[in-house]
């Protein structure tokens, strides 16, 4: 009888479709050749950059593809239930004896490559994740262990000559088309170190200057001293949101923080990395289809003398610290190599599948182990557990800087002068340790409080894959009572607006709550707020509190009141016409922003499929809902006061809102317009959320007449034909979410998400006047108060 232990099992590979993702089945390595499925394999590339030279292996004798020829550094097949990186590092440790962490590995792209050798018998097709591994300088030769069965040799060399071999077809080397998507790979290199620090700190001082410099602070003559202490405290906890923020865009943000900020004042270049870095909160610039400004040439520097074989005078291993090039689709939520339909099949087996699209849960792979930024977490911590992914909640994940803001907001609470801020504080330092938001949001929505917060896990911009997943923030303010008593009306009207909204009657809520409003004027705010400011916002979006209670409105007044001088009203001054330029003010655009944000609340939410099945537009309309819903509460809100203005029974809310705006009727589709324009501004529709919404509602305004374009380059608003297209637009929106079809989703965004030339013709005059695209504030009591 033979020894078992000397069977050899052949490996298996995951069966992927022919754009890449996973069947849910897998095949031994051979069969899978032979049958010409597809599967997934990574590549390995290491780069020295004191030298520009790539490392090629020379594949050994006894392979069954290409053998004898020189090839990546390092390559291999994706294991069937292995992860890419898991994949990655160990083909590098096998074959080369190198032995590095994650954040050494820069995922540069993937490469489909289709070939038929060895006479047909081998057919290869083959979706490969090339990875960049960046060092210093070469790694000494004598510091490879090589593995006898797969690698013979190894050398340096240029990567310009090695590209100009694989050019000549040279028959000593493994081909690879560097006339097609392979050639990236020359492309990155080249464009990485050809551009000088002086060309490149001109480059970031134009994409700085698209912001403008703003101080915001206000009086706190009303409040107790007793409040006071109390808000020191807040901003402290709200500061701990920003670390959470920072891993959950990328696992090494902070790190790349954290070196940006020490090399701030080595050169110019340097301080104008980190205080774009700072604007956009990692180094995807949010202004340019997160484009990256940044690369791994600009990160930190690691030592790793444990990586290879100890040389004699040789100190180790350096490299540096690699981000991808392209901004993870699913950040750090989701494992980077996951495929929509991977999650699918997994989420398909669970038990409670809520737990997969939580709102506070993060997706992990046992595979690629799992810690959190103080300790290992065991395997049987998660909430949901099936093959190689498996769920954490937020609590566990960030459980080390949970429980720091969780201490600072009971210290608080316990100072805090108001019962309903007292409330808060301490329902939401629980939820932070309990990972159930429902009580401290609907504390949230019951603040009635000089100092107002807003704290915890809300928006689902970051998680461009489903839209699912949370990103914590904070908003710290002092509450303008004046402001909040006026438009206190417009919330009570929302039932009203519910029944009457253009869509079938069948959809229509009979059970809308009122959304209460809160104007104030922000003191701090730290997390998810990079980039474009936000100048109002609408809590929560757990749709069983929506369900249950409806929404609360914040209004971020010192904020607007910065973007309208310094951007909107430039804008106005540009590109609407001069007949009409008079009737744009700031309370009009104020109005604006209250209508969008109260339409939040009302429309469809959680619906009825056509099968009867309950559900909600979020999970319906997955990665599509964000665009719509912005688009939706834009155009809504338009229609919606305009609606109540009209009613006779809406008399006293009519003239009230006349007084307090003028004539809102005209100057409230103005605003509109230059709101759409401002938020388009710059070629950034293809991927942002927000933006794909403002896009839509631009062109379809466009097409049915509302909008003119005349001779001298300037727009106006047609007003007889304005009410039409508000109410055609609303009503395909509204419908489309009713019935959760994510396809006409689909194909309204593809038709109307689009640079048309009238846009890029705005677009154009006001990137050659320079307007600024938004503003950057700074908090000085806030920054007193952190460096205390």
């Amino acid at each position: 009888m033979a020894d078992a232990s000397a069977v050899v099992v052949e490996e298996h590979l995951d069966v992927l479709t022919k754009t890449g993702e996973k069947t849910g089945v897998s095949k031994p390595r051979g069969a899978v050749h032979r049958d010409g499925d597809y599967h997934r394999a990574v590549h390995v590339w290491i780069f020295a950059e004191s030298t520009q030279q790539l490392l090629l292996q020379k594949r050994a004798d006894c392979k069954d593809s290409w053998p004898g020829q020189w090839d990546i550094s390092s390559a291999g097949h994706i294991s069937a239930g292995d992860s890419s990186l898991v994949s990655a590092r160990r083909e590098l440790q096998e074959e080369l004896g190198i032995s590095l962490p994650r954040d050494a590995f820069e995922l540069m792209f993937v490469f489909l490559q289709e070939c038929v050798i060895n006479d047909g018998t081998f057919i290869n097709n083959e979706f490969n994740d090339v990875y960049l591994v960046t060092t210093i300088d070469p790694i000494p030769l004598e510091a490879f262990t090589l593995q006898e069965s797969e690698v013979s040799a190894v050398k340096y060399m240029s990567y310009e000559e090695y590209r100009s071999l694989l050019a000549k077809e040279d028959p000593d080397y493994v081909p690879y088309d560097v006339n097609g998507p392979y050639d990236q790979l020359f492309q990155i290199i080249r464009q990485r170190y050809n551009q000088d620090s002086k060309a490149q700190n001109v480059t970031l001082q134009k994409q700085l200057q698209r912001y403008a410099p703003v101080s915001l602070n206000d009086e706190l003559t009303d409040l107790s001293d007793a409040d006071k202490e109390a808000l020191s405290l807040i901003i402290k906890a709200a500061k701990v949101m920003d670390d959470i923020f920072y891993l959950q865009v990328w696992e090494s943000n902070p790190a790349l923080r954290d070196w940006l900020n020490v090399n701030a004042d080595a050169s110019e270049v340097e301080k104008s990395k980190w205080k774009y870095y700072m604007i956009n909160k990692g180094p995807w610039s949010c202004l340019d289809e997160n484009q990256a400004f940044l690369t791994t040439k600009d990160s930190a520097v690691r030592l790793i003398p444990e990586a290879t074989k100890t040389v004699s005078g040789w100190k180790g291993l350096e490299y540096k610290a690699a981000f991808p090039t392209l901004k993870p689709p699913g950040a750090n939520f989701y494992p980077p190599d996951m495929d929509k339909m991977e999650f699918e099949l997994w989420k398909n087996k669970l038990s409670q599948q809520d737990d997969a699209t939580s709102f506070f849960t993060v997706i992990k792979r046992h595979s690629e182990g799992f810690s959190s930024s103080d300790h290992t977490i065991s395997k049987t911590s998660h909430l949901a557990d099936t093959g190689d992914l498996f769920t954490v909640p937020y609590s566990t994940e960030y459980k080390y800087f949970l429980t720091k803001a969780a201490e600072l907001l009971h210290k608080a609470g316990d100072l805090a002068s108001s019962p309903s801020l007292k409330r808060l504080l301490h329902s939401k330092a629980d939820a932070f340790l309990s990972n159930d938001y429902y009580d401290s949001d609907i504390a949230w929505m019951e603040l009635d409080s000089k100092l107002d917060v807003t704290i915890g896990p809300y928006e689902t911009y970051e998680d461009s894959i489903f839209g699912y997943k949370a990103t914590f923030e904070a908003f710290v303010g002092i509450r303008d009572d004046k402001a909040t008593a006026q438009l206190k009306m417009f919330g009570e009207n929302l039932q009203v607006l519910e029944q009457n909204l253009p869509m079938d009657n069948a959809y229509k809520s009979q059970d809308i709550h009122v959304a209460p409003i809160r104007v104030i004027r922000l003191l701090y705010n730290a997390g998810d707020v990079k980039g474009p400011q936000t100048v109002a916002f609408n809590l929560p979006n757990d749709e069983r509190i929506v369900k249950d209670r409806g929404t609360s409105m914040v209004m971020l007044k010192n904020v607007s009141e910065a973007k309208f001088k310094h951007i909107l009203r430039p804008i106005a001054d540009a590109c609407i016409s001069a007949g009409q330029n008079k009737l744009v003010d700031f309370d009009s655009f104020f109005t604006h922003t209250i209508c969008h944000e109260c339409c939040h609340g009302i429309g469809p939410h959680t619906i009825t499929l056509p099968d009867g099945k309950k559900s909600t537009v979020r999970k319906e309309l997955q990665e599509l809902h964000s665009a719509l819903e912005e688009a939706k509460a834009d155009i809504v809100g338009l229609w919606a006061l305009k609606f109540l203005i009209r009613q006779d029974a809406s008399a006293q809310f009519a003239l009230a809102w006349r007084k307090l705006t003028g004539n809102i009727i005209k100057a409230m589709t103005l605003p509109q317009m230059i709101l759409l324009l401002h938020i388009i501004n710059l070629p950034v529709i293809a991927v942002d959320i927000p933006r794909k919404g403002e896009a839509v509602q631009f062109n379809w305004m466009f097409e049915k007449g509302a909008f003119v374009l005349h001779p001298n380059e300037t727009f106006s608003v047609d007003f007889t034909k304005v009410d039409d297209a508000v109410e055609s637009l609303s009503r395909e929106i509204l419908t489309i979410q009713a019935k959760g079809d994510k396809g006409a989703a689909s194909l309204l965004l593809q038709k109307y998400c689009k640079l048309t030339p009238p846009l890029k013709l705005a677009l154009q005059k006001l990137e050659n006047i320079q307007v600024p695209v938004d503003i950057a504030p700074t908090f000085p009591l806030a920054a007193e108060i952190l460096q205390q």
